[in-house]
């Protein structure tokens, strides 16, 4: 048993409950008692009692979007559009073998743990014709998450539309239709997790309209729901991408979507940047949720989406950190602060709240992975998945609203993160790996990568 006592406890649940002086109190890997003051004595007798006082405790985070791959090619085409960032990586990224996937996702995933993320999704979809071994990649990964300790939703993504066949990507990174479907299920089968306190969870992932054929969109979409999984892809990310997809099909991506029977509960989007109130409206009735990345969108120059009209409309919506490649910080935390900047500058000083960035971080999340029975909030009967941030320090004190200037500052020292109510961090420091090396490895497989 632990028990966490005297932190001010941002709870999320659906009433928004916050306790200034609380407790959480943890069973194994679930969440058995949260309330104002001391816990109980009953559950405190025995426990592993951590004082709290001077912190704000919050769920862990959840990320929503990522490419860990990126990790080892940041710092390149700096000043460009989404479509002139790509065909430069391109070339790099067909170069990637297992060794290098391991070493970007474990260096990634100890950054995301430091910034408060206790759930990460990531779509990998570059398996290059020249790597022999193509399922080494997507296995590089999970095993790079088993070992850092967070939960971890991996995305089987894939590309078939290549540049001769009319796509944006080279054809010496995509792949036959039929193989990827036969690897996707594969990939299901070995490491799909669908109990409630899954720590590896599968997705099948297309990526997006200008690199995927139709064809592979329909059959991924019905593997998908055959085996009771999610779907995920790219959306409405630049304006390149509708005018693509206006030339190409005759629709928005939007209306292409849903003509390809891509809308629904079991569906998350990334970006949806370029979204009209038709298509607002139409994922809002079908339930499809949203990963919204502000600070890779401005790194990319692709816009803002329209946060808050998304929010009233119902749509599900979570936060993603996006590629490292496209947003180099790659913390987690961080994203609260850019949402909020982002939704002001289009709609005012109320267009987003602290609490509403929190949600979006946390049971948005939960609920774009289909996990908000488990994740998300700090309640009795959910998984131990728990932040714990100091507010103490020399950055935050003095500060009057734990929660808005936690969210704003973005600057909170992470004092500990539980995922399944095991510690991975304590006192920012990354308890499951060596930093060090992972700093190491990553920087020695992005020399050999980049070819420097």
């Amino acid at each position: 048993m632990i028990v966490l006592e005297g932190g001010y406890v941002a709870t999320v649940d659906a009433a928004g409950t916050e306790y200034p002086d609380g407790h959480v109190v943890i069973d194994d890997t679930s969440l058995v008692a949260v309330g104002p003051g001391p816990a109980p004595d009953e559950l405190r007798v025995g426990a592993q009692l951590l004082d709290t006082t001077g912190c704000l405790v919050t769920p862990g985070l959840v990320n929503t979007h990522h490419h860990l791959y990126q990790w080892l090619t940041r710092g390149f085409a700096v000043d460009s559009t989404l479509f002139g960032w790509l065909t430069e990586l391109y070339p790099i990224w067909a170069r990637l073998d297992a060794d290098a996937v391991h070493a970007g996702a474990s260096a990634n995933l100890g950054w995301l743990a430091l910034s408060g993320c206790s759930t990460s999704t990531d779509h990998h979809y570059v398996f290059p014709q020249a790597n022999s071994s193509q399922a080494d990649l997507l296995a590089a990964t999970i095993e790079a998450a088993l070992e850092i300790g967070v939960r971890f939703h991996p995305c089987r993504g894939s590309m078939d539309l290549g540049e001769s066949a009319g796509g944006l990507p080279p054809d010496a990174v995509v792949e036959d239709r039929e193989a990827i479907l036969i690897a996707t299920e594969a990939a299901i089968d070995r490491w799909h997790d669908p109990g409630p306190a899954a720590m590896t969870r599968i997705a099948v992932a297309p990526c997006s309209p200008f690199s995927v054929t139709a064809e592979l969109m329909r059959e991924a979409a019905e593997l998908a729901r055959d085996k009771g999984v999610r779907l995920h892809t790219h959306l409405a990310e630049t304006a390149d991408e509708d005018e693509f997809c206006r030339r190409t099909y005759r629709q928005t991506p939007a209306e292409y979507l849903a003509e390809l029977d891509w809308l629904g509960p079991d569906v998350w989007l990334a970006h949806c940047v370029h979204l009209s109130d038709p298509a607002i409206a139409s994922l809002a009735r079908t339930g499809t949720a949203v990963a919204h990345c502000p600070t890779s969108n401005g790194r990319l120059g692709a816009g803002s989406a329209r946060l808050r009209d998304l929010i009233d409309a119902g749509v599900p919506v979570g936060l993603g950190v996006d590629g490292a490649a496209s947003n180099e910080a790659g913390r987690l935390v961080d994203e609260l602060r850019s949402a909020m900047t982002v939704a002001r500058l289009r709609g005012g000083p109320g267009a987003l709240t602290a609490r509403e960035a929190l949600r979006l971080a946390t049971m948005g999340g939960a609920r774009c992975l289909g996990r908000q029975a488990e994740l998300g909030s700090l309640e009795p009967g959910k998984l131990a998945d728990v932040a714990v941030w100091r507010l103490d320090e020399l950055g935050l004190a003095g500060g009057h609203d734990p929660v808005f200037c936690w969210a704003f500052s973005s600057s909170a020292p992470l004092d500990l993160l539980l995922v399944n109510g095991r510690g991975v961090v304590a006192e920012s420091t990354l308890l499951t790996a060596d930093s060090g090396r992972l700093a190491r490895e990553a920087a020695a497989a992005g020399e050999r990568l980049v070819g420097r």
